[in-house]
């Protein structure tokens, strides 16, 4: 019987995002502190978008080429953290870029296969995904008030410091990270080309592109959103807090709705509260009370969404396929979309103002609400689309 290491890998889940709760809601205000523009923030930060969508498939078809996804995830570890330690010394945009890709690029390789090995490890336990996954969300959590409280005492340099130790963690947890073994029939070889002529699963990625689009300027700009409406530091990291208690509790509950309701209904739900979410976060920041809602909306606009779309991607890029499926959803996801969001938003937020910058934001969810109730297909419960894959993995 395989026993699932389920402490090791919820570590490197609880490492790997503690380094986004620190990374993105304050490695921007460090920028802004050293006297970078609105325009040069948001060109830094669609670095790792941009990578996300260069590195991950690259990793991915090599994870797939040689059967093994561990040697990979532990190199970009140890590269990413060398990458990182440079903005100690480097304050001049042009060195920063380069910094911020080799960051990125060896950044991004990681999370596209550590899901293929964690799926893998779960075998048809694909139900406790969301219960090893929602360390992350712990982690985040972790970070982002720890950091948030740390800067409302330190320089805006600090968030380096945290940044640099939690990056030292995500490389101990990689370095415990196990293989798989043999699975149960091994890897049958399988054509990406034929997947992606699969209509349900072009507008699957199209769907999942828009809702990145729309999430670019949130990650951005939220922090300095936040502040330039009078949150301090520690309100800004418990708002960010209260996101993710949210999709933590939306991860401990999708067993359950999986079973229940079908993937277009989990997604369609997310996407509408998507809508409304980024409205509200445009126009509604004066209230504590609406800035509370928008916070709670994340459970449903990140957690039941990327739950729903990887189950639904781990489903359909079957055997030998799965990494490269993976890569491909976090490339034209969170690479393609949120690189388009970032550098959209970084322009419209001097030009527009915040209000319309998150109104747009709203209209790319929307779009994507669109592709989802247009081109996926109903099915009854995920344990339904299990069988459905058991009988035509490449339908």
């Amino acid at each position: 019987m395989h026993a699932l290491p389920y402490w090791r890998l919820s570590g490197y889940y609880f490492f790997y995002f503690a380094f986004l709760g620190a990374f993105s809601p304050f490695f921007g205000l460090y920028l802004q502190s050293i006297e970078f523009s609105a325009w040069d923030i948001g060109l830094l930060m669609s670095q790792m978008q941009l990578m996300r969508l260069l590195g991950p498939y690259v990793w991915g078809w090599l994870a797939d080429r040689y059967g093994s996804q561990v040697p990979i995830i532990r190199l970009a570890a140890l590269a990413s953290g060398l990458g990182f330690i440079s903005f100690f010394w480097w304050q001049r945009l042009p060195l920063m870029l380069v910094a911020m890709a080799v960051l990125a690029f060896f950044w991004s390789a990681a999370l596209p296969l550590v899901e293929s090995l964690t799926f893998d490890h779960l075998r048809e336990e694909r139900g406790r995904y969301s219960r090893i996954r929602l360390w992350g969300s712990i982690g985040f959590i972790v970070a982002v008030l720890a950091t948030g409280a740390l800067l409302d005492h330190v320089p805006a340099s600090g968030v380096l410091w945290v940044c640099a130790a939690i990056l030292l963690g995500i490389l101990v947890c990689a370095l415990g990270l196990p293989e798989v073994g043999s699975l149960p029939g091994g890897r049958a070889p399988v054509a990406v080309g034929e997947i992606l002529r699969q209509p349900r699963v072009r507008f699957l990625l199209a769907a999942c592109f828009a809702m990145s689009v729309a999430h670019g300027p949130f990650y951005v700009f939220f922090s300095i959103h936040l502040a330039e409406h009078g949150y301090d530091r520690s309100a800004t990291g418990v708002l960010w807090s209260l996101g993710v208690l949210a999709e933590i509790a939306v991860f401990m509950a999708m067993a359950r709705l999986g079973r229940r309701y079908s993937l277009r209904t989990i997604l369609r739900v997310a996407f509408a509260a998507a809508v409304l979410r980024f409205l509200l976060m445009g126009w509604g920041m004066d209230s504590l009370a609406l800035a509370v809602v928008v916070q709670l909306l994340h459970g449903l606009t990140f957690g039941a969404y990327h739950a729903a779309a990887i189950t639904a991607i781990n489903l359909w890029f079957p055997g030998s396929a799965q990494a490269r499926g993976q890569a491909l959803y976090s490339s034209l996801s969170f690479g393609a979309g949120g690189l388009l969001g970032a550098l959209i938003s970084g322009y419209t937020w001097s030009a527009w103002g915040a209000g319309w910058t998150f109104s747009l934001a709203a209209l790319a969810a929307l779009a994507g609400y669109a592709l989802i109730a247009h081109g996926v297909p109903a099915e009854i419960t995920v344990d339904a689309a299990k069988r459905q894959k058991s009988a035509d993995p490449v339908q």
